[in-house]
């Protein structure tokens, strides 16, 4: 009953809660910026994981994998070696000793790298066979139960799992996947085209067809099943990234990554676990092309957008965005409870910023 509630003051554009992040603001609107933490990488930081306010790991281009324990005041380059050749661009952290990292690219390129020793050193425990195959992003229901997204092969998405935390990878049978449509893939941008919910809820967001879709499973990836949504679609556009607040109202975001500044038809929410879409009006959406979206702990109804054009905030739920900053991002997560609460983002000639609020 909570969470229908909870769905239902979304639906109406009701303000449910404010941030956390910070101790002192209990009256008035919060005031969001990025605090930058030099990296000293020139690296483009797509992969991110933020384990809370303190300990945060990137990974990005030229093979490079970055961890802060201490919010960012230093980076530890933890790169596994002989990755010069990669491009890693998607990371998922338990903690500051645990992490997996996914390479992307065609055929072999698409890769899975794991520690267990903060990045001393990495164990490759994945490496794709099928020429054909692109993987994307990744997520984890928890810590040992977690899927990877491919682009479609022979007519289907292809989705490998692992139940132990990434030490292994199985690619699961496609028989419950629906056809692919023609031209659909997803997009490597930020790591959130795949997020995985509470048990063994994930969903996946798709573009380049004729209209972007979102794809929903309930029994780890075993089963999908496919909504269209009303956002729009093309040869390099559709649905970048998805956000949930638990199993029913969540967010998405994207648009064309050619036209960075352009938004049409390039946000929409559920109230139903992505069973159906509401379209988010132009005036009420961010300005610009969007690859990246997390809910703020300590929060139901607060998200965070970041893209190439700027960052924007969302109080309600996703009904109206506001832009606070033009930094140049390409991700944004958020993670911990409570003061230990905290969201960062990275981009490209690594840049990272941890979100900070004031009155």
């Amino acid at each position: 009953m909570k969470t229908l509630r909870i769905a239902a003051a979304l639906a109406a554009g009701v303000l449910l809660a404010a941030t956390q992040l910070t101790p002192a603001h209990a009256t008035g609107r919060p005031s969001y910026q990025w605090e930058l933490t030099p990296t000293g990488s020139e690296s483009q930081f797509r992969g991110l994981a933020a384990v809370n306010k303190d300990v945060a790991w990137v990974a990005g281009s030229a093979g490079q994998v970055l961890l802060t324990t201490n919010g960012g005041k230093k980076w530890q380059n933890v790169s596994p070696a002989g990755a010069e050749a990669l491009l890693f661009r998607d990371v998922e952290a338990f903690d500051a000793r645990r992490a997996v990292v996914l390479a992307i690219g065609p055929g072999e390129d698409s890769r899975v790298y794991r520690t267990s020793d903060g990045g001393k050193s990495w164990t490759e425990t994945f490496r794709n066979t099928e020429p054909t195959a692109f993987y994307d992003c990744f997520d984890f229901n928890d810590s040992r139960h977690g899927l990877a997204l491919s682009d479609p092969v022979d007519g289907k998405f292809r989705i490998a799992g692992t139940s132990d935390g990434g030490k292994s990878w199985k690619v699961q049978s496609s028989a419950g996947m629906p056809a692919a449509l023609p031209g659909e893939f997803a997009f490597a941008a930020s790591g959130t085209c795949l997020v995985a919910g509470t048990g063994r809820t994930a969903w996946f967001a798709t573009g380049g067809g004729d209209r972007p879709r979102v794809f929903r499973t309930v029994d780890g990836g075993r089963h999908w099943k496919v909504t269209d949504s009303p956002m729009a679609s093309g040869a390099a556009a559709g649905i970048f990234t998805l956000a949930f607040r638990g199993p029913l109202y969540g967010v998405a975001l994207g648009g064309d990554f050619e036209k960075p500044t352009e938004a049409v038809r390039a946000a929409s929410v559920t109230y139903d676990g992505g069973r159906s879409w509401r379209l988010i009006p132009a005036a009420q959406a961010p300005k610009g092309y969007r690859s990246g979206s997390a809910f703020v702990p300590g929060t139901l109804a607060t998200v965070v957008a970041v893209g190439p054009s700027g960052s924007d905030v969302s109080l309600d739920g996703g009904h109206h965005w506001k832009q606070f900053s033009d930094a140049n991002l390409d991700s944004v997560e958020c993670g911990g409870h409570g003061r230990q609460a905290g969201c960062w983002g990275s981009g490209a000639k690594g840049v990272v910023g941890r979100l900070t609020l004031s009155r």
